[in-house]
């Protein structure tokens, strides 16, 4: 139940179809995620690419940077298809690009896009021939192109342009800022060329990467003003566990929160033996948060104080939120709608029932001692209590028969 609406009001761009899903255009913001294995090893690759699709990436890249990855990737397509996968796959591309697309025409016909990164498609001479050598088989094949650039390997001439034009001002800007107009005049740029190399502006995608929130920001403000292509937002390297999560949730947010953005990705570093789609729920979370879309029903759960002396309500919390996300791969496609479902575990009494009732299914257990009655709201009406030791199992019981009532495909129909 939402006490206020405040609509976001989104930037709009040129829609991009990669594969079956549409970017920008007013689409749905996209989820996309990246492989770290090694691409050459088709069965270990084709698993992660699985795992984040089941996960919610909507696209997945993976790396093509030699001649064993470009062979290997029409198997890993083949592969997931067996699999009944058919998640969209980008091919991350840096230095040979050119010569891999075009020596191998099947790992170019496979991809649903390709990503290059104008700072090192070549260099000299050599960078606009490589670069209308890609693009020139992005229009054979008929693929979108996302034109990302980042700061680690910024165009180094083009920066250096801008800053000689720069101590020559009369009012000369920090370096931070000559930085970041070198990545958006790159991108703009590059694509602007993409365009004069016959690619359509609904096959272009543009990204300008940083590894800071404010510059992330600051970057995609102007970018937004200054373009209508569809945009990709992340930070770069955005490190690991909560300061990358906190990082990317951050800069994100703040976009997102002004309509910027149209497929995001959070760049986490996986802490050791973490697995991989730790990324894909970061990002469904902050989407979700933002109100921008609904992935997996919201568990509303109280922080806990000194009225909820024990780890009960706790482990209730995790046992629900855990028993979710096992049955969302079924109700997702069984229960159309389920996502926007919100439940309530709350520890004590204070605001536990009011939380309850403003869930659409929540309970409420005493607080101190955390004795085992709890009352269960459903629609905002107190339905039942709960006692005993196997709450947990009998709650759960009562959410699965409320997904069921409330969201079968006859019961939507038939409204």
């Amino acid at each position: 139940m939402l006490l206020s609406e405040n609509p976001i009001i989104r930037h709009q761009t040129v829609p991009v179809q990669v594969g079956s899903v549409t970017i920008g255009g007013g689409a749905p913001v996209v989820v996309q995620s990246m492989t770290d294995t090694d691409t050459a090893n088709v069965e270990a690759t084709i698993q992660q690419v699985y795992d984040l699709h089941e996960a919610g990436s909507e696209l997945v890249r993976i790396t093509v940077n030699n001649e064993a990855a470009a062979q290997a990737v029409p198997l890993i397509r083949k592969g997931l298809a067996a699999r009944g996968c058919h998640v969209p796959l980008i091919g991350d591309f840096h230095y040979n690009g050119h010569r891999l697309l075009n020596d191998y025409p099947e790992c170019a016909e496979v991809l649903d896009k390709y990503r290059i990164n104008p700072g090192n498609v070549g260099y000299g001479q050599k960078r606009d021939l490589q670069f209308a050598s890609m693009i020139a088989v992005a229009v054979k094949h008929n693929k979108p192109v996302r034109i990302g650039v980042n700061w680690g390997s910024l165009d180094q001439d083009l920066l250096a342009q801008l800053l000689d034009k720069n101590a020559q001002s009369s009012h000369p800007k920090p370096l931070g800022a000559v930085t970041r107009e070198a990545l958006i005049t790159s991108a703009l740029c590059s694509a602007e060329y993409a365009e004069e190399l016959g690619l359509a502006k609904n096959k272009i995608l543009i990204a300008c990467k940083v590894s800071t929130v404010q510059d992330l920001v600051s970057l995609y403000q102007e970018l937004a003003k200054r373009c209508d292509y569809a945009l990709h937002l992340g930070l770069t390297e955005a490190g690991m566990g909560s300061k990358g999560i906190v990082g990317t949730t951050a800069g994100l947010s703040i976009l997102l929160q002004q309509g910027i953005g149209d497929t995001i990705r959070a760049s986490l570093t996986p802490e050791p033996g973490a697995p991989r789609t730790r990324e894909v729920m970061v990002c469904q979370e902050i989407l979700q948060a933002m109100g921008l879309r609904a992935f997996t029903p919201s568990v509303t759960a109280c922080p806990g104080c000194g009225r909820t002396t024990s780890a009960y309500f706790r482990e209730l919390t995790q046992q629900i939120q855990n028993f979710i996300r096992d049955e969302m791969p079924l109700w997702r496609t069984e229960y159309p709608g389920v996502e926007n479902m919100k439940v309530a575990v709350m520890g004590c009494i204070v605001n536990g029932p009011g939380e309850s009732k403003h869930a659409d299914i929540g309970i409420s257990l005493p607080g101190t001692g955390e004795s085992p009655i709890a009352p269960v709201f459903i629609d905002g009406a107190k339905a039942m209590t709960l006692r005993g030791d196997h709450i947990a199992e009998e709650f759960k019981t009562i959410v699965k028969e409320y997904v069921v009532k409330k969201y079968a495909k006859e019961t939507i129909a038939s409204i």
